[in-house]
């Protein structure tokens, strides 16, 4: 990918302040990135359902978040993992 980024946050989320840590950290970047209020609104509200989900029905994870910046835009990467097991089968849950 051509423009920069910085340095990949790992925040780990195992209880609730993780969550609540999380939707800081998210609202931190936004604000960074000088999302409108509409945008970091979505961003943070979508964020705090993943975290939430990483929690309640993954047995806890990681938020990876990354600032990038690219031909003079900037946003923000949000990736989570959890340590639960899966779906079983993907398409029946679908």
């Amino acid at each position: 990918m051509s423009g920069t980024s910085r340095t990949p946050e790992v925040l780990e989320i195992t209880t609730t302040a993780g969550v609540v840590q999380a939707r800081q950290q998210v609202r931190a970047l936004a604000q960074q990135c000088r999302l409108s209020l509409v945008d970091q609104t979505k961003l943070i509200t979508a964020a705090s359902e993943l975290a939430r989900n990483t929690l309640v029905h993954g047995g806890g994870g990681t938020m990876t978040a990354l600032l990038l910046e690219e031909r003079g835009r900037r946003g923000v990467r949000l990736a989570f993992a959890d340590r639960g097991p899966g779906i079983a089968d993907v398409d029946l849950a679908l």
